[in-house]
């Protein structure tokens, strides 16, 4: 946590702000995936909603502080990728120390949430939806680099073509 902090933000309750500088490409936090679950049943309401992190072959994790404090942006500064079989928080531009980290949810999503976007940036998508395949598609190509190699493999097919549309 010496690279970030935990504190009030003006999207959503509390959020995760960079103590130093950060850039581009460079490795903000390491996320604990240790907390899996193993029966979603014992999860309370509020770990459904907002606690939960859904990863490759229906891996389920409960997210843990502060990484799961990083708030949702329609225009993001970082991104999610595994490395070694470690998911790394790394930045996706230059980030000023005192930035927000926010991500995409979108990215590395294949759900039918949604929930009013409140992230107040010029690209707000007004409505969160969870599946990166309903984004629009210049959207999706944008995204393509910061896609994790476990949702692009199991996704191959829809990643494929999206790869050749022109």
């Amino acid at each position: 946590m010496k690279n970030v902090v935990v504190k009030k933000s003006r999207i959503s309750g509390k959020g995760v702000f960079s103590s130093r500088s950060f850039r581009k490409g460079e490795v903000i936090l390491e996320m604990d995936d240790s907390h899996v679950v193993t029966d979603p049943s014992k999860l309370t309401k509020e770990q459904h909603e907002f606690e939960l992190d859904y990863l490759a072959d229906g891996k389920i994790v409960v997210m843990q502080a502060p990484e799961r404090y990083i708030d949702h942006s329609c225009d993001p500064n970082s991104y999610v990728k595994t490395v070694n079989g470690i998911r790394k928080v790394f930045a996706m531009r230059d980030i000023q120390k005192g930035e927000e980290i926010v991500g995409d949810y979108s990215i590395n999503g294949y759900n039918e949430g949604t929930f009013k976007c409140r992230c107040g940036s010029e690209n707000c998508r007004v409505v969160y939806r969870g599946n990166f395949f309903k984004l629009p598609k210049a959207l999706q190509k944008k995204y393509l680099p910061y896609l994790d190699d476990w949702f692009v493999e199991q996704f191959k097919d829809e990643i494929v073509r999206l790869r050749c549309s022109e």
